[in-house]
Parts: structure tokens; C-alpha cells; sequence
């Protein structure tokens, strides 16, 4: 799964030097403020690409002595460098699209950035099928966050065409400058999107409920769990982590204990693969914290 995340990162990259090139090009040739926005985003594409590479890398590396539960949320702090380039991005084009709006400039050579932008867009929409393929298998917070920012280049690449087609063809003067103000307007919302998740992961959000009902679900086929509680989940780059207590018969041998403990663990394993499962075993009736329902509500009793 390391290895497709980080074939999609390398895409990435590949993909803003591409359109870099051409972009700057394009601004050359047509003076255009929308153009100018899109070369520059595409730069800073660049600069995040390159750092979810090295994060996603970071992410797959394995436990160690320091780290014990992975490197995971290396892709989280990736994406959260991201969102940080989106809006630095934004802000800088909301700023030209002003100056240009007061100036009252014009561009010239629209056909070339048009060329260009066409070009981008069908680059583009390949970059972010084969992400979102990656995204399905490895559920990479990075590569969503990278996909995200690619998926606005869509709509910026389109709202430079009809920028220098109003306004080099149909002769709206100022409106490559307004469109490169609604480019800027939607890059911060972007970024804004784009944090959601990582933000999510660094805080341990717990898993969306009807996951962890589905998670109490699979518990709740084994009959010799009399009760469960204190479920804590949490997601870590690609990888879940799980831990919960159960109730058992306390007249059980140990042995038996460890035999439906085993059971349970492996149907888990079936039914979420990437996730990592700590029981604790408790004698019916145990309460180790009376005055905290997060931890004491038995969640089986809703799901027999």
C-alpha cells in the first residue's frame, strides 16, 4: 500500500513540473493575470507534492523504539503543509487580481493560454483518477489532501479559458482580473477542505458512528462476550487503531478467555483489514470508572 502511495506522490510531482513549465510559458506569452495565478499555484503544487512524498515516506516507515504505533500521522502533518501552501497561494492571487483590476491592464495572446490551460486540464483530471484509485486502496490522507488541491486546478484551469476568452473575444475588460479573484476565493475554501481530515487525525477523532457500529456488530456475533465497553478508535496515515474492554464469564479457565479473544480478533482482522486491535478482558460486572459513560456504557446491549 506504501508503494502505490508513493507512486502517486511521484505522479504528483511529475505532473506540476509539467504544468509549471508550460504555465510560465503561457504567462509570458499573454500577460495574463488568471495565467499568472495558475503558474503560481502550480509552483507551489510543486513544493506540496514534493513534501507528500516525503511524507507519505515517512508514513511507511515501521515502528520503532520511539514511535510504537508507526509513523502514520507524518501524512497528516504532509497535508497540513498543503493547506498552508493553498492559502499562502490564494492570498498572493487575490492580491495581483486586485492590483490588476486597479490598473486596469489587458491581455494579449489569449489563444496560448488557452492552448495551455486545455492542456493542464486533461493532465489534471488523469492525475486525480489515478489518485483517487490510491486514495480507495491506501485511504492516505496526503494523497486525498494533494488530490484536492489537484481537483481545484480543474476549476481554475477552466476559469482561466473563459477569463481570456471574455476578455480578449467578447471584450469585458477586467474580467481576467475578477476571475482570478474567484480562483483565490476558491483555493482558500480548498484549503480549508483540504485540513478537515488531517486535522481529524492529529486530534485522534474517533471513527464516524456507523463504523463503530459495525465494529460492535462483528463483537456482538460472539456469545461469550456478556457485555463491551470503553471502545476507543482512532486512524493513524492508513492504519486504524482499536481498543476496547469486554465482560467474560469470570468462571472461564484463562485458556478459554484466549481462545474467544483469538476468534474475535481475527474476525475483526477479516472485516478490517489495516487495523490494530487491543482487548482487555474484565470479570462480568467489573466498573473500573462508575462516573464516566464513555467508558462503562455497554455497547452490546443495543445489537442483541
Amino acid at each position: 500500500m506504501s508503494n502505490l502511495a508513493r507512486r502517486a506522490a511521484l505522479a504528483s510531482v511529475a505532473c506540476a513540473v509539467l504544468l509549471g513549465s508550460l504555465k510560465a510559458w503561457a504567462a509570458w506569452r499573454t500577460g495574463s493575470v488568471a495565467v499568472m495565478a495558475s503558474l503560481a499555484d502550480s509552483l507551489l503544487d510543486l513544493v506540496a507534492s514534493l513534501v507528500t512524498l516525503g511524507g507519505v515516506h515517512v508514513a511507511a516507515l515501521p515502528a520503532d523504539d520511539d514511535h510504537r504505533f508507526g509513523h502514520g500521522k507524518a501524512e497528516a502533518l504532509a497535508a497540513l503543509f498543503q493547506v498552508v501552501v493553498i492559502a499562502v497561494s490564494a492570498i498572493l492571487i487575490l492580491w495581483r487580481a486586485g492590483e490588476r483590476l486597479v490598473s486596469s491592464q489587458t491581455s494579449t495572446d489569449a489563444e496560448y493560454g488557452i492552448g495551455v490551460s486545455v492542456v493542464a486540464i486533461l493532465v489534471t483530471l488523469a492525475l486525480t483518477s489515478y489518485q483517487q484509485s490510491v486514495v480507495r486502496r491506501t485511504r492516505s490522507v496526503a494523497i486525498g489532501a494533494d488530490r484536492v488541491h489537484y481537483q481545484s486546478d480543474l476549476f481554475l484551469n477552466g476559469a482561466v479559458i473563459a477569463a481570456l476568452a471574455l476578455e480578449s473575444y467578447a471584450g469585458l475588460a477586467g474580467a481576467d482580473a475578477v476571475f482570478g479573484i474567484v480562483i483565490g476565493l476558491w483555493l482558500l475554501y480548498g484549503a480549508w477542505r483540504a485540513s478537515v481530515d488531517a486535522i481529524d487525525q492529529l486530534m485522534d477523532k474517533e471513527w464516524p458512528e456507523e463504523k463503530r457500529r459495525s465494529f460492535v456488530e462483528v463483537a456482538a456475533r460472539h456469545p461469550e462476550l456478556i457485555g463491551l465497553h470503553d471502545l476507543r478508535t482512532r486512524t493513524s496515515g492508513s492504519k486504524d487503531f482499536v481498543q476496547f474492554h469486554i465482560w467474560m464469564d469470570p468462571h472461564m479457565t484463562l485458556l478459554e478467555m484466549h481462545d474467544v479473544v483469538e476468534r474475535l480478533e481475527k474476525e475483526l482482522a477479516e472485516e478490517f483489514p489495516g487495523t490494530e486491535v487491543l482487548i482487555h478482558v474484565d470479570p462480568e460486572g467489573q466498573v473500573d470508572e462508575p462516573d464516566n459513560p464513555l467508558a462503562e456504557a455497554d455497547l452490546l446491549k443495543d445489537t442483541r
